[in-house]
């Protein structure tokens, strides 16, 4: 019986899926809607990239939720994974195996290249595809070889935690200037657009991307370490 109910429940979702695929179109012209925010990012906020400019202007409230959800995240995990007092790492109950030499010699390598990835992702995420949420995501996966390269090693939290409390304060401070000295919260208009296309651009998106990834990579971080405990 359970497995007829298995079946029966696999090509129902079989049906769904495949009417879905099969009925999909792909839109030819613009909603006014998004012909709006095609229009007005480029010109208002001097950003190439649309949906950063969007994430981080137009909707920045709805960003800082997100980055207060992943905050309450790692200090659940925190608290639920945290390491017994007299466990270090190094111990035989949390390192269970040594990693081989081509992992430990290649991660000598890639990691300057993967944090540097990481950084270019966050400060053109303006101008590119990026941004600080895919920048932070990709320095949280720098973490996750470097524990795997290196068992022994040991994350500073508290340095971790100072970071990322800091860079949500100024992400807050630079939403109030916006409300202060521009049209509402988190408006990047509270800095000179620069010339379109440059590095220096686009208000203050660059710096409002660049904290984003400073928290979402320290945050990242300290769940992941969390979890090898």
């Amino acid at each position: 019986m359970k497995r007829v109910f298995t079946l029966l429940a696999m090509l129902m979702f079989a049906v769904i899926y495949g009417g879905l695929a099969t009925g999909y179109s792909e839109r030819t012209n613009l909603s006014p809607l998004a012909r709006h925010y095609l229009t007005q990012v480029p010109q208002e906020l001097g950003a190439p990239n649309v949906v950063t400019g969007i994430l981080i202007t137009f909707r920045g409230f709805d960003t800082l939720g997100e980055v207060a959800v992943l905050f309450m995240v790692a200090a659940g995990i925190g608290i639920l994974l945290d390491r017994r007092p007299d466990q270090k790492p190094g111990d035989a109950d949390s390192e269970r195996r040594a990693p081989s030499e081509l992992v430990t010699n290649g991660a000598q390598i890639i990691l300057p290249l993967i944090f540097l990835f990481g950084a270019y992702v966050i400060m053109n995420g303006h101008i590119s595809a990026g941004g600080g949420f895919q920048g932070g995501a990709v320095v949280a996966s720098g973490v996750v070889l470097l524990i795997l390269a290196f068992p022994c090693s040991q994350l500073h939290h508290g340095f971790l935690s100072v970071t990322e409390s800091l860079a949500g304060v100024l992400y807050v401070a630079i939403g109030i200037l916006g409300l202060v000295f521009a049209g509402g919260f988190l408006d990047s208009r509270i800095l000179p657009p620069g010339d379109f296309g440059t590095l220096f651009s686009a208000g203050a998106i660059p710096l409002i991307s660049t904290l984003l990834g400073i928290k979402v990579g320290a945050e990242l971080s300290v769940v992941i370490d969390r979890f090898r405990n």
